[in-house]
């Protein structure tokens, strides 16, 4: 059982390194031996895990996907409407991208051009975006000349660029940030009996 438990530990950690190698170096350069050497394993005990890169790679995608699951899980609370829940998984969203790597590597492994994703995650948050959208606009919440699918463009290209150039300047994933675009969009999209009841601040914590 101890041995069990020291492999999944070690598994966990080359995952995590590979995430921090690829989110610093990028994907196409990153070597294995300096995730191990990271890890602080050696070359064997990498392979031991993970038998090729891609194998790893595709590790750390399906573990970003579990991260991103955690983060659009969150049920609709009583008396809550369903873009105030969009917006609150938005600012939850940002905040892992800010502090969980292997959340932030596997969202950028999905715009890597040298191999397709094994998982798409950007992919993946689209579809949850344009189902709670769906929802929201079946039950009356968007103003009648907008469509969900207007939404959910303006919605998925914002917070995917806002992942994409937080990689370099972490502003972009800030709460303030977010909460900027929520304040813009709204009053756009949202019958205008239902804005005073939205925080576009979010109305639970990240």
């Amino acid at each position: 059982m101890v041995k069990q438990e020291r492999a999944l530990r070690t598994r966990d950690t080359l995952i995590r390194s590979a995430a921090e190698i690829f989110d610093r170096e990028g994907f196409a350069v990153a070597s294995l031996t300096a995730i191990s050497t990271l890890a602080g394993v050696s070359n064997g005990a990498l392979h031991h895990h993970f038998t090729s890169k891609a194998v790893l790679t595709d590790a750390v995608e399906e573990a970003a996907l579990a991260r991103l699951l955690a983060v659009t899980e969150p049920v609709l609370r009583v008396g809550a409407s369903r873009m105030q829940l969009l917006v609150d998984v938005t600012h939850r969203l940002a905040a892992a991208l800010r502090g969980d790597v292997v959340l932030r590597a596997g969202f950028e492994l999905s715009g890597e051009m040298s191999r397709p994703p094994h998982v798409d995650l950007r992919e993946c948050w689209r579809r949850w975006v344009e189902e709670t959208l769906k929802q929201a606009d079946a039950e009356g919440e968007l103003r009648p000349d907008v469509t969900a699918s207007d939404v959910v463009s303006a919605v998925v290209a914002a917070t995917v660029g806002f992942e994409v150039l937080g990689v370099r300047e972490a502003e972009w994933l800030s709460a303030s940030t977010v909460t900027r675009f929520w304040r813009l969009l709204l009053p756009t999209v949202v019958q205008a009996a239902l804005l005073s009841d939205l925080d576009s601040e979010g109305s639970c914590p990240p």
